[in-house]
C-alpha cells in the first residue's frame, strides 16, 4: 500500500513540540506540508492557526542537479519538506539524505523560520548521507511500497491499513481533469469545468447494465469490485528477497557491508547486491558461491531504482510507467487509514515473493515497530504520558489530541495482531499449567485475556454469557471516562476483539501490577462484587468530578465488617495505584445504570400500568444495562417536568394570592417559591431535595452489595427512577423511533444503520424483538416494509452469529475453511443436504506431530461442526432468537423467511460476514441450486477480527461543525464555508487527512459551495469525502452510497453527465445489494437516475426508473404526498420530451391536484404545475387537431406548430436539487410533515445536512446570501417546526429559477 512516511505526509503543520509530544509512539508524528494534500484548506483559508505563518516557495536542488519547486510555511518543519519529496516524482526513489541550506545541514525537526537567511526563491541542496543498517531497512522497505503502489493485496488482506477506493475506477478518471498532485508545484486540487461536449456525449453509451434495470432481480457480484481497464499489472522486478549470505561476515563488515539482496529481473537475470554505507553496488556472488567484490561493469548507486534502471531496461520502463499511474492516483486513495477496514469479499490473488512481508511475518515485528530499535513500546506509558500533555493553549489542545489519538490508533493495530496471534496459538500463556480458557497472555508489553468466565466470577450473572458482554460494558465505561479527562484519573488502553469464535480483551498493563496479588492492589472497590469492599479519599475526589456528567449518584455500601464506604462509582469499579504513582480505574463494567425492563420485580414494587411488552422478563445475563444516550434522553424529559410543574404550581400560587388578601411579605414569596421547587423535585424523583438533579445508583440490582438501612428511603426512590427510565424506554423511545421511519426521519438501510439508529435513541439491540412486534401491530404498516425487513435479518444475524461462535471454538486451523463454507451452506444454501469435507487424515496426523496443537476452549469433539444439517442450524437461530430477542421466527427455515419478507440472500451473506469477519471469494455463487451446495471450502479466503476501541474525539472541531451547520440554518452560508474550513484544519491537526470525521466535513462544505455556486469546489470536496468514506467506512457502506449521489449531482451541475450517470449507476448496485430494490432511497435513487437520463435524451429509459419510483414513493409515503406529486412532475416532463402531451397530461393534473390540497392555490410549487399543465393541455390540443387536419386535407398550414422542448438542464438541474432535499417544497402552517422525505438513512447524517435558504444552487448563489438574514428565523416559526427543519434543513418556498421550467417547457 504504502510506507508511513506516505501517511505522515498527510497532515497540517505541527509544531516542534508535536515531535517531543509524540516521541513515545516512536515515530515522527510531522506530517508533511504539502498542501496539495489537505482537503483544500490552504494556509490562507484558515484565518485562526495559520494566519501567522509566512508562505513562501523555495527549490530543492536534487543530486542530480535537477530543481524542485515546493511551497512551503515558516512553521513546518525539515523533516516535512523531507517527506514530500519522498513522495515527489522526481526524488521518491531516496531516503537517506539531509538538507543543507548555504554549506549548513539543516535540523530535521527545526522550523524553517529558525533557519537564517532563508526565504522566497532559496535553494535547499539534498545531499546524500552513508547508510546504516536501519537506513538500508527503511530503503528497502520504501522501494517495496513503490513497487507496490498500485497493488490492491493488501487491501484485499486487511494488513497496513490499506483499504479499497472504487471512484477511480467508477469514473474512469473522468471527474474534473486528473490532477497532478505531486508534480504540479502549486497544485491547489482546483478541478477545471469541462462541458458536456467536450465529453463526447454522443460517443457514450449511456444505457445501464441489466442487472441495474428496475425489475431485475439478477444480483452479479463481480461488479461489486471492478476492474480498471488499464489494469495490467506493471511488474518490475521477477523477485527481490534477502539473500542467504546475509549478515556479511566480520571481514566484509569492515570494507562497510550492511546486507545482501538476491533479485531476478524481468529479463531472467539472477543477480547479488550489496547494501553498503556507500549505497548499492552489484557483487559477484552466486547462489553457491561467496564472492563479494563488485561486478564488472561496477555501478555504484545511492538508491536501488538508480542501479536497476542500469541493468534491466525492463525495471527502468515498467517504473518509469508505475510511477506516472501512481501520481494519477488520488492522494487520498495512498495514504494509510487510522485503523484498519477489513473487505467481506475478495478475488482471488497471486501470492508473489516479497522480502518484506516475509521477514515481518517470520521475524518479531517488536523489535522493528514503527522502527524502534531493539525495544518494545510501553504502551500504558505512552498513553499516559499523552494524557499529561499540557492543554491549556489551543494549539497545546491540538498536539494533545494528536499524539492522544496517533498513539490509541497504533495501540489498537499493535493489539489487534497481538489478538490473532494469541488465538492462532502463537503466544505463550503467563499460566500455561491452567486450562485454556483461564489462560492469559502478554505480548508486546499488551495484556491478553479471553471473555469467558473465570473462576465463576459471573457465576451468578450468567456465566460466560455475562462475561462476554461485560467486556463491551467495560469497552463503554472506558469511553465515558476517556471523554470525561478528569487530570489525575486515568483508564487503560482498551481493545475488545472478536475472532474465530473468541472474544478477547486486550489492554496496556498498569506498572507493578503483575507483582501482586489482585487483593493487595486494589485500593477502592471490590474485587468480589460487593462482598468486600474499600474505598479512598483521593479515589472519592477524583470520581466525585465524574459523578454529575455521568450521572452517577454518590452512595454508602456495607462491607464485610458492616462498616460504611462510600462510593462514586459501581462497586466493581477498582482502583488501583500503579507503581508509576497514578491512580487507574478497570473494570467499568457497570459504568451505566441497570436496565429494570430485565431485573425481577421486588416484592411490593408494582408494574407500571403504561408497561407494555410483557416486560420485565427475564434475560441470559444479568447485565442488561440502560445506554449512555438514553439516560441523557430521560433526563431532559424529567427536566421538562420539572420545568412543567414548577409553572402549574407557579400560576395556582398566584391566582390563590390573587383570590385572598395579600398582606405577606416579599420572604413569604420567596418561601412559597422554594416549596414549590422542593415539591416539584420530590414528584419528579431530584435526588436533591431543593435542585433539580436526577442520578442513578449503578449498584441498585445487585444481590451482594448490601445497603446501610439509613439508604433504603433513598434505594426506593432510585429503584423507582430506574423503573421510570425503563419505562421511558419502551413507552417513549421506542415509538420515537417507530414514529421517525413512518415519516422517514430515519431510513434504515442495513443492519449496522439500524443498529446506530436505535442506539441514537437509547434503545439496546436487545429490543429488537420488541421493535418487530411494535411494527406488526402498526395499523399503515406498508410504509415500514423496509424496518420490519432489516429488523427481521438482524436478529436472524445476531442469532446466527453466535451460534458460530461456539462452532468455531476449538476448532483446529486445517478444518477452518471447510467448516466455516459448510455452515454457510446449511445457512444460505437452498442445497437440502450440505456434507462437510474433512481434511485428509494423513495431513491432520502430520500436522500433530508437527505442530503444537492448540487445546479447544470447550471440551468436546472438534469434528462434530460436520454433523451440523440445515434444519439442526435453523432450529438452533429460531431458539437463539427468542432466547434473545424474546422473538418467535415465523416461518420454518431460511428460504420461507427470505420468501415471506422479501430478502435476498446476496444481502445475507454480506451481513453475515461483516458481523462475523468472514472474507468469502468475489465470485458469482448459486444460493438457490438445489444440486449443490453454494460454497465450496475454496471461497473461504480469510478470517479476519471485528475489533472495538475507544474514539479519540476532537472536541473544538466538531463545535465548529455544530456552528457551521446553525450558520447553514440562519442563511449565513459564507460563515458557514468559513467555519467548516477552520474546521477541516482541526480535524487534520488531529487525525491526519482520512479519518470519517474529516469526510463528514468535506461532504457539508461541499454542499455548501454548491449553493454558493462554485460547482468545481464542490466537486472537489465530494470527491474526496466519497474516497474517504469509501476507505474509511467501506466501500459498500450506506454513507458512501448518500456520498456518490452528491458528487452526481454536483458532476451534472458541471456539464460531466456520463459521470454523473456512472455514479448514479454505481449507487444503484450498491443499494440492490445492501437492502433490494423494495426501499424508500431507491425511490430517490430511481428519481435521480429518471431526470439525468432526460438530459441525455434517453428517454424511455428514463421513464423506466421514473414510473419505478413513483411506485416506490407511492407505498412509502402515500398516494397524495410531496414525492408522489414531483414523481408525477418528473414522468410529465419525460412524456412532453416524447411528444406524448395526453399521458403527460394525466401525470401533470396528480401533480397539481396533490399541491393544491398541500399547498394551497397559491403556493409557487401549485401555481407552477397549474401552468405546466395549461401548457401540455395546449400541446395536446393542437397535436390532436393536427392529426386530424392531416387526416381530412394532408395540410397543416393554417394551424398551430406543436412545440416539443425536451426541458432544460437549468430545469433538469432544479428537478435533482428538489429530489436530493437542497430544495425543499415548503408545507403550510396547518400541514404536518408526514408528506416529506428525508433523503438521509440516520439522524446522523440529517443533521450533518443544510437548510434550503438558498434562492438557486448555481449562478445566483451569491445573490441569494445577500438577503437579510432576520427574515430567514421568523420564517421558521412561520412554517411550524417540521422534521426537516429539526434537522437543519429549512424550506424556501419560492425559488427564482423554478419559472425556468415553464419558460424552458412552454
Amino acid at each position: 500500500m504504502v510506507s508511513e512516511t506516505e501517511s505522515q505526509a498527510a497532515g497540517l503543520s505541527l509544531e516542534h513540540n508535536a515531535h517531543e509530544a509524540a516521541t513515545n509512539s516512536g515515530e515522527v508524528v510531522s506530517p508533511a506540508s504539502d498542501k496539495k494534500l489537505h482537503n483544500g484548506v490552504t494556509a490562507e483559508e484558515d484565518n485562526k492557526d495559520t494566519s501567522t505563518q509566512e508562505v513562501f516557495d523555495v527549490k530543492i536542488q536534487l543530486p542530480g542537479g535537477d530543481l524542485v519547486d515546493i511551497q512551503v510555511s515558516s512553521k513546518e518543519l525539515v523533516q516535512e519538506i523531507i517527506q514530500v519529496l519522498m513522495e515527489h516524482e522526481d526524488s521518491c526513489h531516496r531516503t537517506c539524505f539531509s538538507l543543507q541550506f548555504e554549506g549548513n545541514v539543516l535540523d530535521n525537526f527545526s522550523e524553517l523560520k529558525t533557519v537564517e537567511g532563508l526565504k522566497e526563491g532559496s535553494v535547499l541542496k539534498v545531499v546524500e548521507e552513508p547508510y546504516t543498517i536501519r537506513e538500508a531497512r527503511i530503503h528497502i522497505r520504501h522501494f517495496r511500497d513503490l513497487l507496490k503502489t498500485l497493488d490492491l493485496t493488501d487491501a484485499y488482506n486487511g494488513v497496513d491499513c490499506s483499504s479499497l477506493s472504487f471512484l477511480n475506477i467508477i469514473s474512469e478518471g473522468d471527474i474534473g481533469d486528473s490532477l497532478c498532485h505531486e508534480s504540479n508545484g502549486n497544485g491547489n486540487g482546483k478541478k477545471k469545468k469541462r462541458s458536456s461536449a467536450d465529453q463526447g456525449l454522443e460517443a457514450i453509451d449511456c444505457s445501464p447494465p441489466e442487472y441495474i434495470l428496475p425489475g431485475s432481480t439478477e444480483r452479479p457480484l463481480q461488479p461489486f469490485q471492478p476492474i480498471s481497464s488499464d489494469n495490467k499489472p506493471l511488474q518490475c522486478l521477477k523477485s527481490m528477497i534477502m539473500s542467504g549470505w546475509n549478515p556479511p561476515p566480520g571481514n566484509r563488515k569492515m570494507h562497510g557491508d550492511l546486507m545482501y539482496l538476491n533479485v531476478i529481473t524481468m529479463e531472467d537475470h539472477h543477480i547479488n547486491i550489496t547494501a553498503s554505507n556507500r549505497g548499492f553496488y552489484i557483487n559477484q556472488s552466486t547462489a553457491e558461491l561467496f564472492n563479494p567484490k563488485p561486478a564488472t561493469p561496477s555501478h555504484l548507486c545511492h538508491s536501488l531504482v538508480e542501479l536497476l534502471n542500469q541493468v534491466s531496461p525492463a525495471f527502468k520502463k515498467n517504473f518509469s510507467a508505475l510511477q506516472k499511474r501512481r501520481i494519477h492516483r488520488h492522494p487520498l486513495e495512498r495514504i494509510a487509514t487510522p485503523y484498519q477496514v477489513y473487505s467481506w469479499m475478495a478475488p482471488s490473488t497471486s501470492h508473489i515473493i516479497d522480502c518484506v512481508r516475509a521477514e515481518d511475518a517470520y521475524n518479531s515485528r517488536l523489535g522493528y515497530e514503527e522502527h524502534i530499535p531493539g525495544q518494545t513500546r510501553d504502551w500504558n506509558e505512552e498513553l499516559q504520558t499523552t494524557r499529561e500533555l499540557p492543554r491549556g493553549l489551543p494549539t497545546e489542545q491540538q498536539l494533545r489530541q494528536r499524539a492522544t489519538f496517533k498513539i490509541n490508533s497504533d495501540f489498537v493495530g499493535a493489539s489487534t495482531r497481538g489478538a490473532m496471534a494469541v488465538i492462532d496459538g502463537n503466544v505463550m500463556a503467563i499460566n500455561p499449567g491452567e486450562e485454556t480458557k483461564m489462560q492469559m497472555f502478554i505480548w508486546n508489553n499488551i495484556f491478553f485475556s479471553f471473555g469467558f468466565d473465570v473462576r465463576d466470577h459471573y457465576k451468578d450473572l450468567g456465566g460466560d454469557h455475562a462475561a462476554h458482554i461485560a467486556a463491551i460494558h467495560d469497552l463503554k465505561g472506558v469511553q465515558a471516562y476517556s471523554d470525561l479527562d478528569i487530570e489525575e484519573l486515568y483508564v487503560l488502553g482498551t481493545v475488545v476483539l472478536d475472532y474465530r469464535g473468541y472474544r478477547v480483551t486486550a489492554q496496556s498493563i498498569i506498572p507493578g501490577i503483575l507483582d501482586r496479588k489482585e487483593d493487595q492492589s486494589v485500593v477502592y472497590g471490590s474485587i468480589d462484587f460487593g462482598k468486600t469492599v474499600s474505598s479512598s479519599m483521593k479515589y472519592l475526589t477524583l470520581l466525585q468530578k465524574s459523578c454529575k456528567p455521568l450521572k452517577i449518584m454518590r452512595h454508602t455500601v456495607l462491607n464485610e465488617k458492616d462498616e460504611e464506604v462510600m462510593l462514586c462509582s459501581s462497586v466493581e469499579c477498582k482502583g488501583i495505584v500503579g507503581n508509576d504513582g497514578r491512580h487507574y480505574i478497570l473494570d467499568l463494567l457497570r459504568t451505566f445504570p441497570p436496565d429494570m425492563n430485565f431485573f425481577p420485580l421486588n416484592e411490593g414494587e408494582a408494574l407500571k400500568e403504561d408497561c407494555s411488552h410483557r416486560f420485565p422478563k427475564s434475560y441470559r445475563h444479568k447485565l442488561c444495562n440502560l445506554r449512555p444516550e438514553l439516560i441523557d434522553s430521560f433526563y431532559q424529559h424529567k427536566y421538562a417536568q420539572f420545568m412543567k410543574l414548577v409553572m402549574e404550581k407557579t400560576k395556582d400560587g398566584n391566582s390563590h394570592q390573587e383570590n385572598g388578601i395579600d398582606h405577606e411579605t416579599q420572604e413569604n414569596d420567596e418561601k412559597m417559591e422554594v416549596d414549590i421547587v422542593k415539591e416539584a423535585c420530590r414528584e419528579v424523583g431530584s435526588v436533591l431535595e431543593y435542585t433539580f438533579d436526577i442520578r442513578f445508583n449503578p449498584d441498585i440490582c445487585s444481590t451482594v452489595v448490601r445497603f446501610p438501612e439509613s439508604q433504603k428511603a433513598v434505594n426506593q426512590l432510585q429503584r423507582r427512577l430506574l423503573s421510570e427510565a425503563s419505562a421511558f424506554l419502551l413507552n417513549v423511545q421506542i415509538p420515537a423511533f417507530i414514529k421517525g421511519c413512518l415519516t422517514h426521519g430515519i431510513v434504515p438501510m442495513d443492519g449496522k444503520s439500524l443498529t446506530e439508529a436505535l442506539h441514537s435513541h437509547g434503545i439496546n439491540i436487545r429490543y429488537l424483538g420488541s421493535i418487530a412486534e411494535t411494527i406488526d401491530q402498526v395499523e399503515e404498516r406498508q410504509p415500514l416494509d423496509h424496518v420490519y425487513r432489516i429488523v427481521i435479518m438482524e436478529i436472524v444475524m445476531r442469532s446466527a452469529k453466535q451460534i458460530l461462535r461456539n462452532y468455531l471454538q476449538g476448532m483446529e486451523m486445517s478444518a477452518l475453511s471447510a467448516a466455516v463454507s459448510h455452515f454457510l451452506n446449511c445457512f444460505l444454501s437452498s442445497y437440502p443436504n450440505p456434507v462437510a469435507h474433512l481434511p485428509p487424515d494423513e495431513l491432520m496426523s502430520r500436522r500433530r506431530k508437527g505442530k503444537k496443537k492448540v487445546r479447544p476452549l470447550e471440551n468436546g469433539d472438534s469434528t462434530a461442526w460436520t454433523s451440523m444439517s440445515p434444519a439442526d442450524l435453523w432450529k438452533q437461530i429460531c431458539e437463539k432468537a427468542r432466547d434473545s430477542f424474546d422473538f418467535t421466527l415465523p416461518r420454518d427455515s431460511v428460504d420461507q423467511l427470505v420468501e415471506r419478507f422479501n430478502l435476498q440472500k446476496v444481502t445475507l451473506l454480506r451481513e453475515f460476514c461483516k458481523k462475523t469477519g468472514i472474507q468469502v471469494l468475489l465470485r458469482e455463487y448459486n444460493f438457490e441450486s438445489r444440486h449443490k451446495p453454494a460454497l465450496t471450502e475454496e471461497d473461504i479466503l480469510n478470517m479476519f477480527p471485528v475489533v472495538k476501541h475507544i474514539h479519540i474525539k476532537t472536541k473544538e472541531a466538531n463545535e465548529l461543525v455544530n456552528k457551521a451547520q446553525i450558520s447553514m440554518q440562519q442563511g449565513c452560508l459564507k460563515q458557514a464555508a468559513i467555519l467548516l474550513n477552520e474546521a477541516l484544519v482541526h480535524f487534520n491537526s488531529v487525525y491526519g487527512a482520512v479519518h470519517p470525521e474529516i469526510a463528514v466535513c468535506l461532504r457539508l462544505l461541499a454542499r455548501v459551495k454548491f449553493i454558493l455556486g462554485d460547482i468545481a469546489e464542490a466537486l472537489d470536496n465530494q470527491q474526496k469525502a466519497v474516497i474517504m468514506t469509501e476507505r474509511t467506512l467501506g466501500y459498500d457502506h450506506t454513507n458512501t452510497i448518500q456520498d456518490y449521489v452528491l458528487l452526481s449531482l454536483y458532476c451534472f451541475a458541471s456539464g460531466q453527465l456520463p459521470v454523473s450517470l456512472k455514479l448514479l449507476y454505481r449507487a444503484r448496485y450498491l443499494l440492490l445489494l445492501v437492502t433490494g430494490e423494495d426501499h424508500p432511497s431507491m425511490a430517490t435513487l430511481d428519481s435521480n437516475i429518471g431526470v439525468v437520463l432526460q438530459a441525455v435524451l434517453e428517454c424511455d429509459l428514463s421513464l423506466r426508473f421514473l414510473e419505478k419510483a413513483l411506485e416506490t414513493n407511492k407505498k412509502y409515503f402515500g398516494n397524495k404526498s410531496l414525492d408522489v406529486a414531483l414523481s408525477h412532475h418528473l414522468i410529465a416532463l419525460a412524456h412532453t420530451s416524447k411528444a406524448e402531451f395526453r399521458a403527460a397530461m394525466q401525470h401533470e393534473k396528480e401533480t397539481y391536484t396533490i399541491y393544491k390540497a398541500l399547498l394551497g392555490d397559491f403556493h409557487e410549487h401549485t401555481k407552477e404545475s397549474s401552468a405546466f399543465l395549461k401548457h401540455v393541455t395546449q400541446q395536446a390540443v393542437n397535436l390532436q387537431r393536427t392529426m386530424n387536419e392531416i387526416y381530412k386535407n394532408g395540410s397543416v398550414t393554417t394551424l398551430p406548430h406543436v412545440q416539443i422542448v425536451p426541458p432544460g438542464i437549468d430545469t433538469l438541474l432544479q428537478q435533482l436539487n428538489i429530489i436530493n432535499s437542497i430544495i425543499r417544497i415548503n408545507l403550510s402552517k396547518n400541514e404536518t410533515n408526514d408528506n416529506e422525505k428525508t433523503n438521509e438513512p440516520n439522524d446522523n447524517e440529517k443533521t450533518n445536512e443544510t437548510n434550503d435558504n438558498e434562492k438557486s444552487n448555481k449562478d445566483s448563489a451569491d445573490s441569494a446570501l445577500e438577503e437579510p438574514e432576520q427574515e430567514v428565523a421568523p420564517q421558521e416559526q412561520q412554517n411550524g417546526e417540521t422534521h426537516e427543519q429539526k434537522a437543519g434543513i429549512k424550506e424556501n418556498p419560492g425559488d427564482p429559477e423554478e419559472p425556468k421550467e415553464q419558460q424552458e417547457t412552454s
